[in-house]
């Protein structure tokens, strides 16, 4: 009987371990010192250094696809334009800020009425996505940011290729 006995305590003993062991969580609830949630993240739009950064980014990128040897012809129409130059300068700045969580609003045309009858190619896109690139870069743009504004504007592609 001593036997059993030890073995049935020894039982109990493990079921009301895994009892406390398996015990219900509750939940707790945040409390604020001044009863206000801390803020939220800043956006891409202030981690790029705002509207007068992006300004500069865009100023940049501009030039270097002027000048590129692949994609030039394609930006001198409105490089020889001043006005025209200066819409697309705007509408860069403006697509870039709202894309990005920032104050402006994009007031061009779809990127698919812009480019139709362009016919633009994966490999001049790809030439268009390297000088933002090198632009960002000129500007020490932290590569995360050179991403986040990526995922935005890469999705753009079906709506500018071969169109």
């Amino acid at each position: 009987m001593k036997k059993s006995n030890l073995l049935l305590a020894l039982a109990a003993t493990g079921l009301l371990a895994g009892l406390i062991a398996c015990k219900k969580e509750t939940k707790t609830e945040t409390i604020y010192v001044d009863n206000t949630p801390p803020p939220p993240p800043p956006t891409l739009y202030t981690r790029l250094g705002g509207v007068s950064a992006i300004t500069l980014v865009v100023d940049k990128f501009i030039n270097n696809c002027a000048t590129n040897a692949f994609i030039g012809a394609r930006f001198a129409p409105a490089a020889a334009n001043p006005d025209r130059l200066q819409v697309l300068r705007f509408n860069l700045i403006d697509q870039i800020c709202a894309g990005s969580g920032g104050p402006c609003q994009y007031k061009g045309r779809t990127m698919v009425q812009s480019h139709t009858g362009m016919n633009i190619t994966n490999p001049e896109f790809d030439t268009l996505v390297v000088q933002l690139v090198k632009a960002m870069t000129t500007y020490s743009v932290p590569t995360k940011e050179q991403n986040d504004l990526a995922a935005i504007l890469l999705p753009m592609r079906t709506d500018i290729v071969g169109k």
